[in-house]
């Protein structure tokens, strides 16, 4: 054997080792059943087509990887084969020639995107990753071009080839000793099997999985306070993340200055599995923290020197970090997790938290209202209860609204538009009690499960064809995370999307709006969390109104701030996210703010005037209907 092939296979022991050593920190997570071989096969369509669906939103770097990682797997495939099994062949060095030369043309590129990194990108080691990766392949395409036909025999010299082999250590060390023992590489690995064993395996194929895991009320401790306590491929995704920030720059509590940073909180959690600090992290920290603080242990409490609290109450559970990650990484799901122990298990639920929790408790809503006063809003409506009727082609589902007086006014709009449709509809009335989206969000599984099971209990004792709401926080529970439970099958829809359906069968007949300078602000449980982007927008053009987007809109809209029980939690910041959100509204000169979303219209309408308006499409739609 060469210098070369010792040097090879040396450096494939310690990669094995190291992905030995690595695995069994993984493993030491609670168990998740998945199907390895089942995994593994999927694997390839999940990287080359699910993944980079996402890179691609950047076309540049998506060309960049797929030269890069493209170029040096399949070179070191031919590699394998010419200098370890002996294989010798011109098609062989031809094609090692052709991979390491794509390669060497993707690592340029990623050598002048360090040149100048963003904020979001860490630095550190991964400063050193573009020149060896450059080293690497320009290194085997010159040795290879050495013993290769195309240049006459005893052009490079045996010392020449012996100095280029040896400058491959730091390259072959990085590549391979760094993707198992940790180094900017480690990524490579552990993110290939995290897409083979990703927890939401629903996600691929172009599905959808927002909904959050269930919680076993029986086991002895409840949510995470540890890094062992989370599953262990929720562990391996940890190890995934490729530091690259997207998820920082989407976050709206990091952009407020609140204590998060979700990509810094990744890293706290590899912290906590491999066990260290964080001294050696070149990235941005969370607000008003700083390098050294975070420090843990596979074994140690996790909010004790890893993560302060703070960090884990600031998050909206928006869902934009995760809707941006390119390795899909499930950071909410984590988040929730944690807040789950500190709920359940210390009753650390921070400022109004504990109040709401016990609201939901005594009256069935986090206001701490008299049940009985859930239909006076509507006392001169006469609605249909369930009760009475039994059936009906619609079930409205009121949610919390009914006890505010702004969203309450959207709620009577959409009933005008229920009966100028001729929709046949019914209410719960007193029966209805609130969705546990709140509860859940802040950590209390065991009340969101009880209310889940009372409204279940009572929707089948009813006959209905939909439910339909204008709450895409109730839209949500109902439509996916009831389905875990026994009897949570509804076709279930926002009133966005029924009004859509209305306006196109002819029920609706609108005249055109005069108003112009408009904007539609895209909820995160309807939009990210549901995908709905299009039916608002179908309404709005039916009304003729050509919307001004904001820079960030649709699957990047911003965050009103007002989901995951962070008004209640109310963690502070150097800005309100509200107020940046107003700001984008400004920016493209908007005088109205459409929404569809009770709790964007409470945070946005929060926002010290003089602001744009606020308006809830239903309330747009009732001012446009035509009068026959």
């Amino acid at each position: 054997m060469t210098l070369m092939s010792w040097l090879i296979l040396l450096f494939l022991l310690v990669w094995f080792v190291g992905a030995v050593r690595r695995i069994r920190l993984w493993r030491t997570g609670q168990p998740d059943p998945v199907s390895l071989l089942a995994g593994l096969m999927a694997m390839p369509r999940r990287y080359l087509v699910d993944l980079h669906h996402v890179v691609a939103r950047d076309r540049r770097m998506s060309h960049t990887h797929v030269a890069t990682a493209g170029g040096f797997v399949a070179a070191m495939v031919v590699i394998i084969l010419t200098h370890l099994v002996g294989l010798h062949s011109k098609w062989l060095s031809g094609l090692l020639l052709l991979t390491t030369a794509v390669m060497f043309t993707g690592s340029v590129f990623v050598w002048l995107r360090r040149q100048h990194p963003p904020s979001r990108l860490s630095k550190g080691a991964w400063m050193r990753l573009p020149r060896n990766l450059m080293l690497f392949s320009a290194t085997f395409f010159v040795i290879t071009l050495a013993g290769s036909p195309l240049l006459p025999t005893g052009t490079y010299s045996v010392v020449i080839i012996t100095l280029l082999t040896l400058a491959l250590i730091p390259a072959l060390a990085e590549m391979l000793f760094g993707m198992t023992w940790g180094g900017p590489m480690k990524h490579a690995f552990a993110g290939a099997l995290h897409l083979a064993f990703h927890r939401r395996s629903e996600r691929f194929g172009g599905g959808r999985s927002t909904a959050l895991k269930p919680l076993d009320l029986q086991q002895p401790q409840l949510g995470v306070a540890k890094p062992t306590d989370f599953k262990w491929n929720q562990l391996l995704g940890f190890d995934a993340c490729v530091q690259c920030g997207r998820c920082e720059q989407m976050c709206p509590a990091f952009a407020a200055g609140q204590p998060l940073n979700p990509k810094k909180f990744i890293q706290d959690m590899v912290i906590g599995m491999a066990g260290g600090d964080d001294r050696s992290y070149a990235g941005n920290h969370h607000p008003g923290r700083s390098s050294g603080q975070a420090s843990g242990g596979p074994t140690s409490i996790i909010t004790e020197s890893l993560v302060s609290t703070d960090t884990i109450w600031s998050c909206t559970t928006c869902r934009a970090c995760v809707e941006e990650c390119p390795m899909m990484i499930e950071h909410v799901d984590a988040i929730v997790d944690l807040r789950r122990f500190l709920t359940l298990e210390t009753g650390q639920t921070p400022n109004k938290g504990a109040e709401t929790l016990e609201n939901l408790i005594a009256t069935d809503n986090p206001g701490g209202h008299d049940p009985s006063r859930r239909t006076h809003w509507a006392a001169d409506l006469n609605l249909p209860l369930m009760t009475d009727v039994k059936q009906a082609e619609v079930l409205f589902w009121i949610s919390d609204g009914a006890f505010d007086l702004r969203s309450q006014r959207i709620l009577r709009a959409f009933v005008t538009l229920l009966r100028s449709a001729g929709v046949d509809f019914a209410v719960l009335g007193d029966e209805e009690t609130d969705c546990g989206d709140v509860a859940r969000r802040l950590g209390d599984e065991a009340t969101f499960q009880q209310l889940a099971r009372q409204n279940i209990k009572t929707l089948n004792q009813y006959r209905f064809q939909q439910i339909v709401t204008t709450d895409p926080h109730a839209f949500h529970c109902l439509k996916n995370e009831y389905r875990d439970f026994v009897g949570g099958h509804y076709e279930v829809l926002h009133h966005t999307t029924f009004l859509e359906q209305l306006v196109n069968q002819g029920k609706l007949p609108l005249e055109p709006a005069t108003a112009s300078n408009m904007t539609y602000h895209d909820p995160c449980y309807l939009g990210r969390y549901n995908g709905e982007y299009d039916a608002p927008r179908t309404l709005l053009n039916k009304l003729g109104i050509e919307l001004k987007e904001m820079e960030r809109s649709g699957f990047r809209s911003r965050c009103c701030g007002g989901g995951g029980g962070a008004p209640i939690t109310d963690i502070p910041g150097q800005r309100r996210i509200p107020d940046m959100r107003m700001d984008d509204a400004r920016a493209v000169s908007a005088e109205t703010v459409i929404v569809a979303c009770q709790q964007c219209t409470a945070m946005l309408e929060g926002v010290v005037e003089p602001r744009p308006a606020v308006k809830d499409i239903a309330e747009l739609l009732v001012e446009h209907l035509r009068v026959e």
